[in-house]
C-alpha cells in the first residue's frame, strides 16, 4: 500500500495514526492526547460503552464535537467467536459503528489473540456486511487467511498487548506487509517512538496503541511524539533506505594520489 494517505473499505483517512481512549488519568488529558494526535480513528471495548447512549457515553462525551472521526469499536474480553460475533452486532445495532476490531483471547496472562476463533468472527461478520480489522498475532499465514476472508485492514501485534516490548519478530512483520493487499496496523506492544519509527519503516500502513499514551508520564506529549514518529517512518520508508553493508565506503570519494 503506497498511497501517502490510508485508505480502508473505500474511506480516506487523514492519519495513520489510530489511538485507543482508555486509561487515561482524566478525561482532560485523554482530549488533549487525542487532539495533538491528530487521530482519525478512535477505539475503545464495547463492553465498556453505554450502547443504550452512545452520545451519553463516559467514553464518548467528552470528544471534541468538532471532529468527525471514525469510531473502531473492539470485542475485547471476548473469549470464543460467538461472544465477538454478538458484541459486535450489539455495536452496530446502538448505531455506533459499522466498523468492527475483532479482538479474542482465551488466555488471561498473555492476551494474544486466538487464531480460529479471531478467523471464525472475521468470516462471520464479514458476511454480514461489518468492516472488520482483526487483531492477530504476527504469523503471516494466519494474516493471510484474514485476507483472503474479506477484513478490511490486518492488525497483527508486535509484541503482545500492554508489554512494551516493542516489535519482537521484525522479520514476520516484514513477511506480512509484503504479501498483504489490504492495510496492515501494527497493534499492540510498541512501547516508545523507536517502535512506531521501526514499524513504519518497515512498510506498515499504520499504528494503534493505547497503553504507550495513556500510561505515560506525559500522555499529551507522548500522543505528539507517536504521531511524528509514524511520519518520519513513512517518509523513511517511501524515500528508500540504503542496504546494509558489512564494510565502510567513504561519502566523499578518496583521491588515488594527493599532490602538494
Amino acid at each position: 500500500m503506497n498511497k501517502r494517505n490510508l485508505i480502508i473499505a473505500g474511506k480516506e483517512l487523514s492519519s495513520r495514526f489510530f489511538l485507543g481512549t482508555g486509561r487515561y488519568p482524566n478525561p482532560y488529558v485523554q482530549n488533549e492526547a487525542i487532539r495533538v494526535s491528530e487521530t482519525a480513528v478512535l477505539t475503545f471495548a464495547i463492553r465498556r460503552a453505554n450502547l443504550e447512549s452512545p452520545g451519553e457515553d463516559a467514553i464518548l462525551q467528552h470528544l471534541d464535537a468538532d471532529h468527525s472521526f471514525t469510531y473502531l469499536p473492539n470485542t475485547s474480553g471476548a473469549k470464543t467467536a460467538d461472544e465477538a460475533v454478538r458484541i459486535a452486532r450489539l455495536a452496530k445495532a446502538s448505531g455506533l459503528s459499522d466498523w468492527i476490531k475483532v479482538e479474542i483471547s482465551s488466555n488471561e496472562k498473555t492476551l494474544l489473540p486466538d487464531p480460529i476463533e479471531t478467523l471464525k468472527a472475521t468470516e462471520i461478520l464479514v458476511n454480514e456486511g461489518f468492516i472488520v480489522l482483526p487483531y492477530t498475532s504476527d504469523d503471516p499465514i494466519l494474516c493471510k487467511k484474514l485476507e483472503q476472508a474479506g477484513a478490511s485492514a490486518v492488525m497483527p501485534g508486535g509484541s503482545p498487548i500492554g508489554t512494551g516490548l516493542g516489535i519482537l519478530n521484525p522479520y514476520n512483520l516484514s513477511l506480512i506487509i509484503e504479501e498483504a493487499e489490504v492495510p496492515i496496523i501494527v497493534d499492540a506492544g510498541l512501547g516508545s517512538a523507536m517502535d512506531v519509527t521501526q514499524a513504519m519503516e518497515l512498510g506498515a500502513d499504520g499504528v494503534l496503541m493505547n497503553t504507550p499514551v495513556a500510561k505515560a508520564k506525559d500522555p499529551v506529549k507522548m500522543a505528539s511524539a507517536m504521531k511524528l514518529a509514524i511520519e518520519a517512518g513513512r517518509l523513511s520508508y517511501e524515500a528508500g533506505r540504503i542496504p546494509k553493508k558489512r564494510y565502510a565506503t567513504a561519502s566523499s570519494g578518496l583521491p588515488s594520489s594527493i599532490s602538494y
